[in-house]
């Protein structure tokens, strides 16, 4: 089986074929264009610049993923696209284009969930079992999901206020430092004296396990504010602070829910917890986890960093995840994009949960 996987859910535009073999997945080609200096200027993305991006760059972007694993359009077996949760103009641009191309092909189409790509991407790489647990970390959602098996998944936790990514980004404006954020604070992080200021930890020791970074990022501002104008090691030791507190939520709101699944799953004997998205990628958040999964028996597993931020390979692997499962949707040429599309249907509307209601 080889899908063509299209991913243009926010600011890259990426392809990829990834093939299943005997039961053994291989990803024969991940092409990636990403926006950022389009959007640097701006200090985030703008929605209608990257929907023209995505246009201007799609076609060349889906030749090059299907000339790199060496096969023509017409020898793969289905297409699949993002369609949603993201933003509803660049969706609209890799979903049509993904019609397009399946309906000229003869082939079926599969619309998929963004989230869903992340989700599973652990079995494209490291083939684990279901059930296990995602800690989903991005520009847009912080959750902690329980992944029962492919289209089966419970929401534990969300964040009611900003998603990690998010308060990565916005504590970068705050202080100075150019988009995209994530990246120029741990940079400046590696620089900076993390005792320096004391910032909250936010929702500790509380019983229920969502998250919020909203106060966090207000307390950055006040410290930022008192000080200023920030020197370059101001600057640094913010960042490392800020970090740090990042560091020590997380270790603490995800603990909680790997207590649960030990309750939940007494015969799984070596758990899992997944982590994935773009802020999967930063080192400190990392070995955190790492060393919480440790102390709890988990084993931590976080996918190769090209593809814990957006790709289309993770979009391809869980078409053919559906269609594994007998879960291949037979009717997705008339599928619209969702600007919100939860993992778990039944779950409360609340931030960060991809599903429309309240603020989220």
């Amino acid at each position: 089986m080889r899908v063509l996987g299209i991913e243009t859910s926010c600011d890259e535009t990426a392809a990829s074929v990834v093939a299943l073999d005997d039961g053994r997945p291989q990803i024969l080609s991940n092409v990636v264009l990403s926006q950022i200096e389009d959007h640097a200027a701006f200090g985030g993305v703008v929605p209608e610049i990257a929907a023209r991006a995505h246009v201007e760059a799609l076609d060349g972007i889906v030749e090059a993923a299907l000339s790199e694993a060496g096969i023509a359009l017409e020898e793969i077996d289905a297409v699949a696209a993002t369609g949603g949760p993201g933003l509803v103009g660049g969706l609209i641009v890799g979903l049509m284009t993904a019609k397009a191309l399946a309906a000229a092909a003869g082939k079926p189409l599969q619309a998929i969930n963004h989230l869903e790509g992340h989700a599973l991407t652990a079995r494209l790489t490291d083939g684990i079992d279901f059930p296990y647990l995602l800690l989903l970390v991005s520009g847009g959602h912080t959750q902690i999901v329980l992944v029962r098996g492919v289209d089966r998944y419970e929401r534990w936790a969300t964040t009611i206020d900003d998603a990690l990514g998010e308060a990565f980004d916005k504590t970068a404006k705050l202080i100075g430092l150019p988009y995209p954020g994530g990246p120029n604070v741990e940079k400046e992080a590696k620089k900076g004296d993390a005792n320096r200021f004391v910032f909250p930890r936010p929702m500790k020791g509380e019983a229920r396990p969502d998250f919020s970074f909203s106060g966090l990022k207000t307390a950055v501002r006040q410290a930022a504010t008192a000080i200023a104008p920030l020197g370059e090691q101001d600057i640094a030791d913010i960042c490392a602070s800020f970090q740090a507190a990042i560091a020590e939520t997380l270790e603490e709101r995800v603990g909680r829910s790997l207590v649960r699944f030990h309750g939940e799953f007494p015969d799984v004997a070596r758990p899992s917890l997944v982590v994935a998205g773009g802020v999967a990628a930063n080192a400190a958040v990392r070995a955190t986890l790492e060393q919480l999964c440790a102390r709890h028996g988990f084993a931590f597993i976080a996918p190769p960093l090209n593809l814990c931020t957006d790709n289309a390979a993770m979009i391809a692997w869980a078409a053919i995840e559906h269609i594994s499962a007998g879960l291949a949707e037979p009717d997705a040429m008339h599928f619209s994009p969702r600007s919100r599309w939860p993992l778990d249907e039944a779950a409360a509307p609340l931030v960060g949960s991809g599903r429309r209601g309240a603020k989220a």
